[in-house]
Order: structure tokens, then C-alpha cells, then sequence
């Protein structure tokens, strides 16, 4: 409830310092950890560390699908004016074994409509369990793949990568990381984010 409380308010008159908006699920909405020590709160430690400027602004919901972050971020954009929007999106959709082009389709729309508002774009990858089967899991990354390819857009192609397959990095659901799981889905994310952050025009 607090992350969407402080997602819905817009930013304090007069604060120009750039925006960094997370659009994702569970993953980012930080389930059954502190918000501190979910990776997008550990990134807004990480950038007050580095002496960056940016703000985060934490739009993420648990359950989420593109579909949902597709119908949600209009408004999030209008709202905050992010100069950088981070698209966490896509597993619950491949979980509930949803169709890959109307999740192709929402992410592309997503990037294209942030785009659009002049924001730069990082897509953040998710891999499927095992049992799965491998065919469709493969097919699944492949979504963000070719849209990397075919849009030029940042990605990070597996944003768990080295946390999903480490028991003590998870919760005991098995879904979900841990606190210490959070610390290394930001160092997945920071090289590539880093750049962007880095490229993005400061007030003076």
C-alpha cells in the first residue's frame, strides 16, 4: 500500500531533479521485504552513494502484467515525467501462460509510448522455472530479445540472474527474492542502468 500511495502523488513543486520511473511486479514492488531493502530501494541509496541526482519513483505492483503496466503507464508518465523508465513486466503474463505476442505487443507499446514522452528506456528480463519445459521458456526470453533487437532498447536479459537459482537468495516460497536476493538483482541492473543515468541532462 505504500508504494502505491507514494507512486500515486506526484512530485513536490519545484523538484527538478531527474526522474527515474519502475513500472514492474512483484519483483520490483519489493513482496515480503522491507522497502529499503528492495533492489529499487536499494537503487535510490546507490544513486544518493554515487552522487547522482535522480529520484526514483516506485510505480510496481504486485500481480502485475504488461497488460496492466501498459494500461497504467500513460498516466504514470504524465504524472512524474521520468527522463528514464525501467519496464519490469512479463513474468506473471508468461506464469499464467499467457499469450507471447499480446505480451510482445504490450512491452512495444510500452517502450515505444515512453519513448514517445522523451524517456530513455531500460527492459528488464525475466527467465521462467524449469518446469516450464524449455521450448517455451526459450521462446519466452526471446520476447525481450527481439525486442532489444528490433527497438535498440537497453536490456538486462535475465534481471534474477544468480538469485532464482540460489536458495539463500530467496524467500521461502520460492518466488521471491529475499533482502539479500534485492542486493544482487541491483548489481545485475546497475551496469547497463548506469549509462543511462549517466546520459540523462541534469538542471542547473
Amino acid at each position: 500500500m505504500l508504494v502505491l500511495l507514494l507512486a500515486s502523488l506526484p512530485l513536490a513543486a519545484g523538484d527538478d531533479r531527474p526522474t527515474i520511473l519502475v513500472l514492474g511486479d512483484s519483483i520490483s514492488a519489493g513482496y515480503g521485504v522491507a522497502v529499503e531493502d528492495g533492489w529499487v530501494g536499494r537503487l535510490s541509496a546507490r544513486l544518493e552513494a554515487e552522487n547522482y541526482p535522480h529520484q526514483v519513483v516506485n510505480a510496481s505492483i504486485t500481480g502485475d502484467t504488461t497488460s496492466g503496466g501498459r494500461s497504467r503507464l500513460p498516466d504514470a508518465l504524465e504524472r512524474h515525467g521520468p527522463a528514464i523508465v525501467i519496464i519490469e513486466l512479463g513474468g506473471n503474463d508468461g506464469l499464467r501462460g499467457q499469450p507471447l505476442d499480446a505480451m510482445r505487443g504490450n512491452l512495444q507499446a510500452m517502450i515505444e509510448r515512453a519513448r514517445e514522452a522523451d524517456a530513455r528506456v531500460l527492459l528488464l528480463g525475466i527467465r521462467l522455472p524449469p518446469n516450464y519445459g524449455r521450448a517455451y521458456i526459450e521462446r519466452f526470453i526471446g520476447v525481450y530479445e527481439g525486442l532489444a533487437d528490433t527497438t535498440g532498447v537497453a536490456l538486462v536479459p535475465r534481471v534474477l540472474e544468480g538469485v532464482g537459482e540460489r536458495r539463500e537468495f530467496m524467500q521461502d516460497d520460492g518466488i521471491h527474492p529475499n533482502a539479500e536476493g534485492h542486493a544482487v538483482i541491483l548489481d545485475n541492473v546497475w551496469p547497463t542502468l548506469e549509462p543511462l543515468v549517466k546520459a540523462t541532462p541534469v538542471p542547473r
